[in-house]
């Protein structure tokens, strides 16, 4: 499937495919695992075509995660603006969307994996911020949607006021996110128990919709 959101940058379908075709093995294999050679081979692109337009393999894992985020929010779109959420009590609608990373854990593991390697590969590659620019613009933000369903559920009262909304939704968000890619990692340390991996995920949200509520 031809991604129309792919940065502007990515003009031809045949360098279009390359970062489908490096996005599925990177998916399969792993990202340290796959070499450009892999990737000019499995689409048919001369390995010297790839380094002439990504620079390196840098340039081309940027613009597969870009890709994957893109993919990742054509599922969500128009799932937050539908009837039968809006018409939930504002404090539901906050639920929902933490139960988002739920879904993230659950549904889509191969992702969560190579998010936790791509996080890897950024730190162990040192990766300036400029060339994340893109990636960046592409990552499902879920903080407006939030913010509105906090002050829908101000309104109707299920919800109390937080001095600090911004901070409770990163301090949740990253917690279920980080959690996940742990989980999706595997067990490490002799005393790991991942069994109840989603009573795990259930639990931070119980908390935070406890916090949330208003008694």
């Amino acid at each position: 499937m031809v991604n129309d959101n792919l940065p502007r940058t990515i003009k031809s379908r045949r360098l279009e495919r390359a970062v489908e075709t490096a996005t599925e093995m990177y998916l399969s294999q792993g990202i340290e695992n796959v070499k450009m050679t892999d990737i000019a081979d499995a689409c048919g692109v001369g390995v010297a075509t790839l380094y002439r337009y990504f620079g390196t393999k840098t340039g081309i894992t940027i613009a597969a995660m870009t890709h994957l985020w893109y993919d990742l929010a054509k599922m969500f779109s128009g799932v937050f603006e539908s009837e039968v959420f809006l018409s939930q009590t504002g404090h539901k609608q906050m639920v929902d969307l933490m139960k988002m990373f739920a879904v993230l854990y659950e549904a889509h593991p191969k992702f969560m994996k190579m998010l936790g390697e791509f996080d890897l590969f950024l730190i162990r590659e040192n990766v300036p911020k400029d060339m994340l620019v893109d990636y960046d613009k592409s990552i499902i933000n879920f903080y407006t949607i939030f913010e509105r369903a906090y002050q829908t559920g101000l309104k109707d009262g299920t919800v109390r006021e937080i001095p600090k909304f911004k901070l409770f939704y990163l301090s949740f968000a990253h917690a279920l996110m980080e959690l996940g890619k742990k989980l999706i990692q595997g067990e490490l340390l002799p005393s790991d128990d991942f069994s109840h991996a989603k009573d795990e995920l259930a639990m931070i949200i119980e908390t935070a919709s406890y916090y949330l509520r208003k008694e």
